[in-house]
């Protein structure tokens, strides 16, 4: 049986949604026909009525069951999507994590820093939606940079899956947004990417408390996914959104269900990833041979 959202679980979808759809809470409350204090009250978990909640999600341009989280919530906004990773991260126990290049939980400073440049080099100069998808790129990052900080503070654990081919070509490419983006130093770029690289190899060897990350050498899935655990109860998010090279936060639709054959599914193929992938110092030795020394004598 699908699992039934709780109001507080609602008011975390409404927020999330309302983001993406780039309303402030008062312009919403404008648009619903209610008070502004309303949309605050609903967002903190406090239910509104149906028919309220209904006007709501058509303003938004949700369907009445994503909003409620019946069965999946399907999200096409790059925002809507990473703030509801924030929310779920908020109080899990343990993530699994598919999400090529690099988890970026377990990116560096320095990510973050080059990140802003990567996502306006993934947008093409000559979409008619370019400065509206500019300006969500701030509101991006503090969503993102908050999911980190949580992540820091309350150390969940983290079984992350990372993929040679896709860490080789990550570090080959270099941290860009795009095929040859004007005015950056490919240089710079690469070097940043092979930083995040041996970041990844520093963890394989010290393992950190908590963290656990399997190198794949066998083909990976195409979409990326997480798996969130908790004490009662486990969901599955499913994106097309991309934070690595060649970025990408404008097209796709996200999944999130708790749906057990969905957690069920992706759960034995993490575990079967996992068991065959290369851990510790065999895959700190695999990485550096592989791949680092194979580019630094390119």
């Amino acid at each position: 049986m699908d699992f039934v959202s709780s109001t507080e679980d609602v008011g975390r979808r409404l927020r999330a949604f309302r983001m993406g759809a780039g309303f402030t809470p008062e312009e919403l409350a404008a648009k619903a026909g209610v008070s502004r204090a309303a949309i605050y009250r609903y967002e903190s978990g406090k239910p509104p009525k149906v028919d309220t909640l209904g006007k709501i999600a058509d303003l938004l341009g949700v369907s009445l069951p994503t909003l409620l989280g019946v069965g999946v919530e399907y999200i096409a906004s790059a925002i809507s999507f990473f703030e509801r990773m924030r929310q779920l991260e908020e109080d899990v126990d343990q993530i699994t994590v598919m999400f090529g290049p690099i988890s970026y939980l377990l990116t560096t400073e320095r990510y973050d820093e080059l990140l802003p440049k990567v996502l306006d080099e993934s947008i093409p100069q000559d979409v008619g939606d370019r400065k509206a998808a500019i300006r969500e790129i701030g509101a991006l990052m503090e969503i993102l940079k908050t999911r980190k900080e949580t992540f820091r503070r309350r150390s969940p654990n983290i079984v992350s899956l990372v993929s040679a081919a896709e860490l080789e070509e990550f570090g080959r490419v270099g941290f860009i947004g795009a095929h040859n983006p004007p005015g950056i130093n490919l240089a710079e770029r690469q070097a940043a990417a092979r930083a995040e690289i041996h970041n990844i190899v520093r963890m394989l060897r010290e393992q950190p408390i908590g963290v656990q990350i399997g190198v794949v050498i066998d083909s990976m899935p195409g979409a990326s996914f997480q798996v969130f655990k908790r004490a009662e109860r486990a969901q599955v998010a499913v994106s097309p959104f991309r934070l690595g090279s060649f970025a990408n936060i404008r097209v796709g639709v996200a999944t999130i269900t708790a749906a057990a054959e969905a957690v069920q599914l992706y759960g034995g193929m993490t575990d079967q990833l996992w068991r065959g992938s290369l851990k510790g110092d065999q895959a700190a030795d695999f990485i550096e041979k592989n791949i680092l020394h194979r580019q630094a004598a390119a």
